[in-house]
């Protein structure tokens, strides 16, 4: 039988990629090393990450005005960074489009309660239960302030936003975890882009920092570690890093620019997901949450039958077929299908054919 990965992270990850961790396992570039056992200060590894620094600034043509960290803490440790380096003394604005948008911010007001910022809910739809995203003036924002802070691809709800909107000339940033490497942006869009590893980069355990030079703070913050200019003036070296996160995200970088770039994977990711889409679309039993087609995310699926129950039937039989971890999360329920970059298309042909008789038989 075979198994498709539809976890929205931990992750599926390239077969190839995880060939060829395995065939370099317990030896490193002749190393007589493992990756997990080599130095971070050694030159195997000095290699290994100034590697996939460069992959990725080539696959995402980052500006020399950028920096590049790859940080521990998961992405949920820059909703509080993010404040902490950059708002002190400012407004800080945060469109709410899903669950991880309101964490961001909830995290803020909770941070402001010490640190002098001004924690700002520019809009929000969690009245309508995030079926799409929220639009803003932005007239409305301060053109001072530090920040808009804005989730690119809402994982539990499955809304996307693809075009950066206007902000009055402060900086965007953008929590991307979920769909970076996935839909092509420009990077000198946003002052600041940040990715947990664990979706569409590698394994958990690493987060993606990519920050315009300016925006580093100019004073210390609470702690070192928590501090971007340290970490930017360490190249990441800090402390030990996630050695063989960092590792397993080179190799993926590899892979995506082998395969043809961020263009290509959203060309690929847009044709899995359509397929999907299409076939919701034409059936009277499936429906999807979203409102509207433009903010489709080509990542993450959600998706319901006519009720509870026979949710909870679709998704123990589909378990039972090999279409694993497909059940929606536990705060929306349903369905959901992610497709990263590393989901087979085959896997959506062979679950649409698996939908197509479920229908048949719970109609």
């Amino acid at each position: 039988m075979t198994i498709y990965n539809f976890s929205a992270g931990p992750a599926v990850l390239p077969k190839e990629v995880l060939e060829k961790a395995q065939a370099e396992f317990l030896d490193y570039a002749t190393s007589g090393m493992s990756v997990m056992e080599l130095s971070h200060r050694s030159k195997e590894f000095d290699e290994i990450i100034k590697g996939a620094e460069s992959l990725l600034r080539e696959l995402m043509q980052i500006p020399d005005t950028y920096r590049v960290l790859f940080l521990q803490g998961g992405a949920s440790t820059q909703f509080s960074m993010i404040p902490l380096n950059l708002a002190q003394g400012r407004k800080a604005y945060y469109v709410v489009a899903g669950s991880w948008g309101k964490k961001a911010y909830t995290e803020a007001v909770k941070l402001s309660k010490t640190i002098p910022f001004e924690p700002i809910c520019l809009a929000s739809s969690e009245p309508q239960n995030y079926v799409e995203i929220p639009s803003f003036d932005a007239g409305a924002i301060d053109p001072q302030a530090a920040y808009v802070h804005v989730t690119t691809n809402n994982t539990i709800e499955g809304t996307a936003l693809y075009q950066v909107p206007d902000t009055n000339g402060v900086p965007v940033i953008a929590d991307m975890s979920s769909n970076i490497l996935a839909a092509d942006y420009q990077v000198e869009d946003f002052g600041m882009i940040y990715a947990g590893a664990q979706k569409n980069i590698g394994p958990a355990g690493v987060t993606v920092v990519i920050i315009r030079e300016d925006l580093l703070n100019q004073e210390p913050v609470l702690s070192s570690m928590l501090d971007y200019r340290i970490q930017a003036e360490n190249n990441s070296l800090y402390n030990t890093p996630p050695t063989f996160g960092i590792y397993m995200a080179k190799l993926v970088f590899e892979w995506v620019k082998d395969l043809g770039g961020v263009a290509e994977m959203e060309k690929r990711n847009r044709e899995k997901s359509d397929l999907l889409y299409d076939y919701i679309e034409q059936s009277s039993f499936y429906t999807s949450p979203v409102l509207h087609k433009k903010q489709r995310s080509v990542a993450n699926i959600p998706f319901v039958s006519p009720s509870a129950e026979l949710d909870v039937k679709f998704n123990k039989e589909a378990d039972a077929a090999g279409f694993k971890n497909i059940k929606g999360h536990r705060s929306v329920g349903g369905m959901r299908a992610s497709l990263y970059n590393a989901f087979p298309r085959q896997g959506v042909v062979d679950l649409i054919a698996f939908m197509k008789k479920f229908e048949e038989e719970n109609a």
